[in-house]
């Protein structure tokens, strides 16, 4: 038996794809599991996985490495809160909020959702969190609710004192959080996984479906779209926005939350601005390259934007028009900007590229380029890319607002507020010229 024979039965029981983490990562897992069971080689370790079940979860155990702390990408726990105070606690004056973190790994995430909403004052009779995973390890260590340095990062560590207690172990959650969360193993890919149809108000699925090919996504998909119920709504991880819009779910367009909802239920003016292409976007002037002309494409804009929820909605505030170009550059970027909006970032970059290799440096092509880096999670490119584009243009407001969102989540508060700075005298500049 192969190592290729062990890759397939891993992604057929739990999805896994071999690229997301490497054969080599795969075949270290197989080798520990070899000498635990003291096999002597692959096709006896072949029929131990033929016959038991529990050596087919022991190498699951082997092969599924938790990264996770608490309150990791903050802005869906604020979008969580904003989203049960004024709409679901307003439409439900009694009832049971339900959440699912899936997978839910060692426990950060569902707690983090209890301490979310206990923080907002939401009492504990008005909801409950669900915990799934396929590691029992995982669960086991989420149940005994006991966590190290690791497990807390960022500069705003206040959550800890109120929810936590030192002991020689590590902090231990208190009581009242830990009884908010039930966990509960389970296979995302298994037919009896949580049956029945409709069932959570809110749903966390983060940083699982990039280890997943389009198919099994797909097939994930369609498991989270019948667990959400109808006005419920799907958080995603930065890098999985592009998935959801395929399977009819629309971007809450709530700045760095990655959150989603059913388009069937969705008022249909809102449905038509979110479907609404890039180049129809209304637009109201150039920003100009510090009073110099240019002959790069230059990005026209409506006002001021914030960092969109995914590329596609991004890429949506942007619409390019040539100046004393022909119109072959300037359809590079529309149609770059379009299949961005379809989620093939891929695709789009490609364009971006293309063009740049074609017509020279452009402080559109470079932003375009940031916003598809950014919205797949590769950050420190997309910082790089940002910065080309302010080089070339050091008045192009969208990306200094951009570049800002992005500094201040990789911790430089000081220079996301010199760009802010910036684009805000930008924007009153823009303004009194209009007056």
């Amino acid at each position: 038996m192969g190592i290729e024979a062990v890759e397939n039965l891993l992604k057929a029981s739990m999805g896994l794809s071999v690229l997301s983490i490497g054969s080599t990562a795969i075949a270290r897992a197989v080798e520990e599991r070899l000498s635990a069971c003291e096999v002597g080689d692959l096709d006896g370790y072949q029929e131990l996985l033929r016959v038991s079940g529990t050596e087919l979860q022991a190498l699951i155990e082997a092969v599924v490495v938790p990264e996770t702390w608490f309150f990791r990408d903050r802005h869906a726990f604020s979008a969580l809160t904003r989203l049960v105070h004024d709409e679901w606690l307003p439409a439900h004056p009694d009832g049971v909020l339900s959440l699912l973190s899936l997978p839910c790994s060692t426990g950060e995430e569902p707690y983090s959702m209890a301490m979310a909403l206990f923080d907002a004052r939401v009492p504990g009779n008005r909801f409950r969190v669900d915990a799934v995973d396929i590691s029992a390890r995982n669960l086991a260590l989420g149940m005994r609710a006991v966590y190290g340095r690791n497990s807390f990062r960022g500069d705003d560590l206040g959550f800890r004192d109120r929810h936590f207690d030192a002991t020689s172990e590590g902090h231990r959650l208190r009581e009242n959080v830990r009884r908010q969360v039930r966990f509960e193993q389970g296979n995302l890919f298994a037919a009896d996984l949580l049956p029945g149809v409709a069932i959570y108000d809110v749903i966390f699925c983060r940083n699982v479906l990039i280890y997943f090919d389009r198919p099994t996504q797909d097939r994930a998909l369609v498991v989270l779209n019948r667990l959400l119920h109808a006005k419920g709504t799907l958080f995603v991880a930065p890098a999985e926005t592009a998935l959801p819009m395929s399977h009819d779910l629309v971007s809450t367009n709530e700045p760095l939350a990655f959150a989603f909802r059913k388009a069937s239920v969705l008022p249909s003016a809102v449905k038509r601005k979110a479907a609404l292409p890039v180049t129809a976007l209304a637009t109201r002037g150039p920003v100009m390259n510090a009073g110099r002309s240019t002959d790069s494409p230059v990005a026209l804009r409506a006002g001021p934007v914030t960092r969109a929820a995914s590329a596609t909605a991004a890429v949506a505030s942007v619409a390019v028009m040539p100046r004393s170009r022909s119109a072959g550059p300037a359809a590079d970027l529309i149609e770059a900007s379009r299949l961005a909006d379809q989620g093939h970032f891929v695709e789009a970059a490609t364009r971006c590229e293309e063009h740049l290799r074609l017509s020279g440096p452009s402080a559109t092509a470079f932003y375009l380029l940031g916003l598809v880096r950014d919205a797949t999670g590769n950050h420190s490119e997309a910082a790089s890319y940002y910065r080309k584009a302010l080089y070339l243009d050091p008045n192009h407001y969208d990306t200094q607002i951009h570049l800002a969102l992005l500094m201040e989540t990789q911790g430089d508060p000081a220079g996301a507020q010199v760009l802010r700075n910036r684009a805000r005298r930008l924007e009153q500049k823009s303004k009194a010229s209009h007056e």
